[in-house]
Protein backbone atom coordinates (compact mmCIF):
# COMPACT_ATOMS: atom_id res chain seq x y z
CA UNK A 1 0.00 0.00 0.00
CA UNK A 2 1.17 3.25 -0.77
CA UNK A 3 0.71 6.28 1.30
CA UNK A 4 0.92 10.36 1.09
CA UNK A 5 1.59 11.54 4.58
CA UNK A 6 1.02 15.65 5.10
CA UNK A 7 3.41 16.07 1.77
CA UNK A 8 4.00 19.94 1.08
CA UNK A 9 5.63 21.52 -1.88
CA UNK A 10 6.61 25.63 -2.09
CA UNK A 11 8.16 26.67 -5.25
CA UNK A 12 9.86 30.21 -3.77
CA UNK A 13 6.60 32.01 -1.99
CA UNK A 14 3.90 29.86 -3.78
CA UNK A 15 2.38 26.82 -2.79
CA UNK A 16 1.87 24.31 -4.90
CA UNK A 17 1.13 20.78 -2.44
CA UNK A 18 -0.40 21.65 0.64
CA UNK A 19 -0.99 18.85 3.33
CA UNK A 20 -1.66 16.41 0.02
CA UNK A 21 -2.62 12.76 2.01
CA UNK A 22 -4.05 9.93 0.61
CA UNK A 23 -3.66 6.17 -0.19
CA UNK A 24 -3.30 4.23 -2.86
CA UNK A 25 -4.00 0.48 -1.98
CA UNK A 26 -3.24 -2.82 -3.37
CA UNK A 27 -5.68 -4.47 -6.24
CA UNK A 28 -7.17 -1.13 -6.62
CA UNK A 29 -7.78 1.85 -9.62
CA UNK A 30 -7.33 4.98 -7.70
CA UNK A 31 -8.20 7.87 -10.32
CA UNK A 32 -6.55 10.92 -9.55
CA UNK A 33 -8.59 13.91 -11.16
CA UNK A 34 -8.37 18.19 -10.64
CA UNK A 35 -7.59 21.12 -13.06
CA UNK A 36 -4.80 21.89 -14.80
CA UNK A 37 -1.79 23.09 -12.50
CA UNK A 38 -4.23 21.40 -9.19
CA UNK A 39 -0.91 19.70 -8.36
CA UNK A 40 -1.29 16.40 -9.94
CA UNK A 41 2.10 15.84 -12.03
CA UNK A 42 4.08 17.39 -9.13
CA UNK A 43 2.61 15.06 -6.78
CA UNK A 44 3.28 11.80 -9.03
CA UNK A 45 6.75 13.07 -9.37
CA UNK A 46 7.09 12.94 -5.82
CA UNK A 47 5.87 9.94 -5.10
CA UNK A 48 8.66 8.58 -7.89
CA UNK A 49 11.32 10.49 -5.77
CA UNK A 50 11.66 12.99 -8.88
CA UNK A 51 10.95 15.64 -6.88
CA UNK A 52 11.62 16.26 -2.97
CA UNK A 53 8.91 17.27 -0.86
CA UNK A 54 9.25 20.33 1.63
CA UNK A 55 6.83 18.54 4.42
CA UNK A 56 5.57 15.00 4.93
CA UNK A 57 6.36 11.83 3.53
CA UNK A 58 5.99 8.92 1.31
CA UNK A 59 5.39 5.16 3.02
CA UNK A 60 5.35 1.81 1.18
CA UNK A 61 3.72 -0.75 3.39
CA UNK A 62 4.24 1.69 6.80
CA UNK A 63 7.71 2.10 5.87
CA UNK A 64 9.34 5.21 3.95
CA UNK A 65 9.76 4.47 0.75
CA UNK A 66 12.89 4.32 -0.46
CA UNK A 67 14.93 4.71 -3.75
CA UNK A 68 15.45 0.29 -4.39
CA UNK A 69 11.52 0.25 -4.20
CA UNK A 70 10.97 2.77 -6.37
CA UNK A 71 13.02 0.88 -8.69
CA UNK A 72 9.60 -1.53 -8.91
CA UNK A 73 7.13 1.23 -9.98
CA UNK A 74 6.32 1.99 -13.30
CA UNK A 75 5.63 5.37 -14.39
CA UNK A 76 4.16 7.17 -17.61
CA UNK A 77 4.58 10.80 -17.63
CA UNK A 78 1.96 12.79 -19.56
CA UNK A 79 4.77 13.77 -22.08
CA UNK A 80 6.12 11.52 -24.90
CA UNK A 81 9.31 9.43 -23.69
CA UNK A 82 9.86 7.38 -26.40
CA UNK A 83 12.57 7.22 -29.30
CA UNK A 84 10.73 8.05 -32.31
CA UNK A 85 13.18 5.86 -34.59
CA UNK A 86 13.03 2.60 -33.23
CA UNK A 87 10.77 0.20 -33.85
CA UNK A 88 8.04 -0.28 -31.01
CA UNK A 89 9.08 -3.79 -30.26
CA UNK A 90 12.90 -2.90 -29.82
CA UNK A 91 11.32 0.34 -27.93
CA UNK A 92 9.58 -1.88 -25.44
CA UNK A 93 11.86 -4.50 -25.12
CA UNK A 94 14.58 -2.15 -24.61
CA UNK A 95 13.00 -0.97 -21.39
CA UNK A 96 12.30 -4.09 -20.12
CA UNK A 97 16.44 -4.96 -20.22
CA UNK A 98 17.03 -1.76 -18.34
CA UNK A 99 15.05 -3.54 -15.54
CA UNK A 100 17.35 -6.10 -15.95
CA UNK A 101 15.82 -8.60 -18.36
CA UNK A 102 17.36 -10.88 -20.53
CA UNK A 103 17.61 -10.07 -24.03
CA UNK A 104 14.84 -13.26 -24.61
CA UNK A 105 12.79 -12.59 -22.00
CA UNK A 106 12.31 -8.45 -22.62
CA UNK A 107 11.68 -9.84 -26.21
CA UNK A 108 9.09 -12.31 -25.00
CA UNK A 109 7.32 -10.12 -22.55
CA UNK A 110 7.26 -6.67 -25.06
CA UNK A 111 5.65 -9.03 -27.78
CA UNK A 112 2.80 -10.64 -25.35
CA UNK A 113 2.17 -7.17 -23.86
CA UNK A 114 1.83 -5.14 -27.15
CA UNK A 115 -0.41 -7.99 -28.34
CA UNK A 116 -2.11 -7.48 -25.16
CA UNK A 117 -2.43 -4.01 -26.16
CA UNK A 118 -4.03 -4.51 -29.92
CA UNK A 119 -0.38 -3.57 -31.40
CA UNK A 120 0.89 -7.17 -32.60
CA UNK A 121 0.40 -5.80 -36.04
CA UNK A 122 2.92 -2.57 -35.08
CA UNK A 123 5.86 -4.34 -33.77
CA UNK A 124 8.21 -3.38 -36.17
CA UNK A 125 7.02 -0.19 -37.03
CA UNK A 126 9.00 2.83 -36.28
CA UNK A 127 7.21 4.69 -33.26
CA UNK A 128 7.35 8.19 -35.16
CA UNK A 129 5.09 6.20 -37.92
CA UNK A 130 2.41 5.67 -35.28
CA UNK A 131 -1.08 7.95 -34.95
CA UNK A 132 -0.59 9.63 -31.50
CA UNK A 133 -3.35 7.08 -29.76
CA UNK A 134 -0.93 3.78 -30.59
CA UNK A 135 2.35 5.89 -29.37
CA UNK A 136 0.40 6.67 -26.38
CA UNK A 137 -0.23 2.38 -25.88
CA UNK A 138 3.33 1.89 -26.34
CA UNK A 139 4.01 4.09 -23.97
CA UNK A 140 1.71 2.40 -21.58
CA UNK A 141 3.25 -1.01 -22.63
CA UNK A 142 6.59 0.78 -21.50
CA UNK A 143 5.41 1.50 -18.01
CA UNK A 144 4.14 -2.15 -17.68
CA UNK A 145 6.67 -4.39 -19.19
CA UNK A 146 8.76 -5.38 -16.20
CA UNK A 147 5.76 -6.00 -13.86
CA UNK A 148 6.08 -3.07 -11.47
CA UNK A 149 4.37 -3.43 -8.42
CA UNK A 150 2.74 0.10 -8.35
CA UNK A 151 2.28 1.53 -11.66
CA UNK A 152 1.57 5.93 -11.90
CA UNK A 153 0.07 6.95 -15.13
CA UNK A 154 -0.38 10.42 -16.02
CA UNK A 155 -3.06 11.17 -18.58
CA UNK A 156 -2.75 7.60 -19.85
CA UNK A 157 -5.84 7.69 -21.88
CA UNK A 158 -4.99 11.10 -23.56
CA UNK A 159 -5.78 10.69 -27.31
CA UNK A 160 -7.28 7.57 -27.47
CA UNK A 161 -10.36 6.34 -29.19
CA UNK A 162 -12.88 4.72 -27.14
CA UNK A 163 -11.80 1.53 -28.34
CA UNK A 164 -8.29 2.02 -27.60
CA UNK A 165 -9.75 3.50 -24.43
CA UNK A 166 -11.46 0.06 -23.77
CA UNK A 167 -8.38 -2.18 -24.52
CA UNK A 168 -5.62 -0.46 -21.99
CA UNK A 169 -8.63 0.11 -19.40
CA UNK A 170 -8.87 -3.83 -19.48
CA UNK A 171 -4.93 -3.82 -19.33
CA UNK A 172 -5.01 -2.04 -16.12
CA UNK A 173 -8.05 -3.92 -14.22
CA UNK A 174 -6.02 -6.86 -14.95
CA UNK A 175 -2.89 -5.76 -13.46
CA UNK A 176 -4.98 -4.23 -10.47
CA UNK A 177 -6.48 -7.72 -10.15
CA UNK A 178 -2.96 -9.08 -9.88
CA UNK A 179 -1.65 -7.06 -6.72
CA UNK A 180 -0.69 -3.87 -8.21
CA UNK A 181 -1.32 -0.64 -7.15
CA UNK A 182 -2.63 1.63 -9.38
CA UNK A 183 -2.93 5.79 -9.86
CA UNK A 184 -3.72 7.31 -13.24
CA UNK A 185 -4.77 11.30 -13.98
CA UNK A 186 -7.38 11.91 -16.23
CA UNK A 187 -9.21 14.97 -17.26
CA UNK A 188 -11.72 12.17 -18.72
CA UNK A 189 -14.35 11.67 -15.49
CA UNK A 190 -16.23 9.34 -17.18
CA UNK A 191 -13.73 7.18 -18.10
CA UNK A 192 -12.25 7.61 -14.36
CA UNK A 193 -15.58 6.80 -12.77
CA UNK A 194 -16.25 3.69 -15.00
CA UNK A 195 -12.36 2.28 -14.70
CA UNK A 196 -11.40 3.26 -10.84
CA UNK A 197 -12.08 1.76 -7.72
CA UNK A 198 -10.75 4.88 -5.74
CA UNK A 199 -11.12 8.47 -6.03
CA UNK A 200 -8.94 11.71 -5.55
CA UNK A 201 -9.95 14.76 -6.03
CA UNK A 202 -7.24 17.81 -5.76
CA UNK A 203 -7.71 21.54 -6.48
CA UNK A 204 -5.29 24.16 -5.52
CA UNK A 205 -2.58 22.03 -4.21
CA UNK A 206 -5.01 20.51 -1.62
CA UNK A 207 -7.08 17.13 -1.31
CA UNK A 208 -10.75 18.31 -1.54
CA UNK A 209 -12.13 14.44 -1.64
CA UNK A 210 -11.11 11.27 -1.34
CA UNK A 211 -12.24 7.39 -0.80
CA UNK A 212 -13.94 4.93 -2.70
CA UNK A 213 -16.29 6.19 -5.80
CA UNK A 214 -19.47 4.66 -4.36
CA UNK A 215 -18.26 6.25 -0.43
CA UNK A 216 -18.17 9.66 -2.36
CA UNK A 217 -21.44 9.51 -4.46
CA UNK A 218 -23.05 8.42 -1.12
CA UNK A 219 -21.28 11.11 0.75
CA UNK A 220 -22.33 13.48 -1.35
CA UNK A 221 -25.79 12.83 -2.55
CA UNK A 222 -28.34 15.24 -2.23
CA UNK A 223 -32.27 14.54 -1.39
CA UNK A 224 -32.51 13.57 -5.08
CA UNK A 225 -34.87 10.75 -6.31
CA UNK A 226 -36.40 9.33 -9.06
CA UNK A 227 -39.77 7.79 -9.46
CA UNK A 228 -41.15 5.73 -11.97
CA UNK A 229 -44.90 4.72 -11.72
CA UNK A 230 -47.57 3.44 -14.01
CA UNK A 231 -49.71 6.26 -13.69
CA UNK A 232 -49.38 10.47 -14.13
CA UNK A 233 -47.05 11.83 -11.88
CA UNK A 234 -48.41 15.12 -12.21
CA UNK A 235 -49.41 15.22 -8.75
CA UNK A 236 -45.65 15.31 -7.60
CA UNK A 237 -45.59 19.22 -8.22
CA UNK A 238 -48.68 20.68 -5.63
CA UNK A 239 -46.12 18.25 -2.99
CA UNK A 240 -45.02 19.88 -0.33
CA UNK A 241 -41.31 19.76 0.19
CA UNK A 242 -40.82 18.56 -3.67
CA UNK A 243 -38.85 20.54 -6.45
CA UNK A 244 -39.72 18.37 -9.47
CA UNK A 245 -36.24 18.52 -11.48
CA UNK A 246 -37.50 16.11 -14.54
CA UNK A 247 -41.01 14.69 -15.33
CA UNK A 248 -42.16 12.73 -18.13
CA UNK A 249 -45.66 10.67 -17.76
CA UNK A 250 -45.42 8.00 -14.65
CA UNK A 251 -41.50 9.05 -14.81
CA UNK A 252 -39.88 11.79 -12.64
CA UNK A 253 -36.75 13.30 -10.55
CA UNK A 254 -37.30 15.44 -7.73
CA UNK A 255 -35.61 17.13 -4.80
CA UNK A 256 -37.02 16.46 -1.54
CA UNK A 257 -36.65 18.61 1.33
CA UNK A 258 -35.80 15.35 3.93
CA UNK A 259 -35.64 12.09 3.62
CA UNK A 260 -39.39 12.23 5.57
CA UNK A 261 -40.65 13.83 2.78
CA UNK A 262 -40.00 11.64 0.08
CA UNK A 263 -41.36 8.47 2.18
CA UNK A 264 -44.57 10.26 2.04
CA UNK A 265 -44.47 10.96 -1.68
CA UNK A 266 -43.53 7.21 -2.04
CA UNK A 267 -47.11 6.36 0.25
CA UNK A 268 -48.56 8.50 -2.04
CA UNK A 269 -47.40 7.19 -5.29
CA UNK A 270 -48.79 3.93 -4.36
CA UNK A 271 -52.64 5.27 -3.73
CA UNK A 272 -51.95 6.84 -7.59
CA UNK A 273 -51.38 3.21 -9.04
CA UNK A 274 -48.32 0.53 -9.40
CA UNK A 275 -44.66 2.23 -8.79
CA UNK A 276 -42.27 0.70 -10.49
CA UNK A 277 -39.04 1.97 -9.21
CA UNK A 278 -38.33 4.32 -6.31
CA UNK A 279 -34.30 5.09 -5.13
CA UNK A 280 -32.92 8.07 -4.78
CA UNK A 281 -30.11 9.48 -6.88
CA UNK A 282 -26.60 9.43 -6.41
CA UNK A 283 -24.22 12.40 -8.20
CA UNK A 284 -22.05 11.54 -11.29
CA UNK A 285 -18.27 12.62 -10.66
CA UNK A 286 -18.43 15.20 -12.73
CA UNK A 287 -21.34 16.74 -10.24
CA UNK A 288 -19.27 15.68 -7.44
CA UNK A 289 -15.92 17.40 -9.19
CA UNK A 290 -17.51 20.65 -9.78
CA UNK A 291 -18.73 20.40 -5.91
CA UNK A 292 -15.97 20.49 -4.13
CA UNK A 293 -13.63 22.48 -6.00
CA UNK A 294 -16.08 25.50 -5.51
Amino acid sequence: MLKLNGITKNYGTRQVLGNVSFTVADNRLTGFVGGNGAGKTTTMRIILGVLAPDGGEVTMNGQPLQTAQRRHFGYMPEERGLYPKMGVLDQVSYFARLHGFSKRDATHKATVLLNELDLGERLNDKIESLSLGNQQRVQIAASLVHDPEVLILDEPFSGLDPIAVDTVAQVLQSRAAQGVSVLFSSHQLDVVERLCDDLVIIAGGEIRAAGSREALREQHASNQYELMSTADAGWLRTQPGVRVTSFEGGNAQFIADSPAVAHTVLRTALTHGDVTGFSPLRPSLAQIFKEVIQ
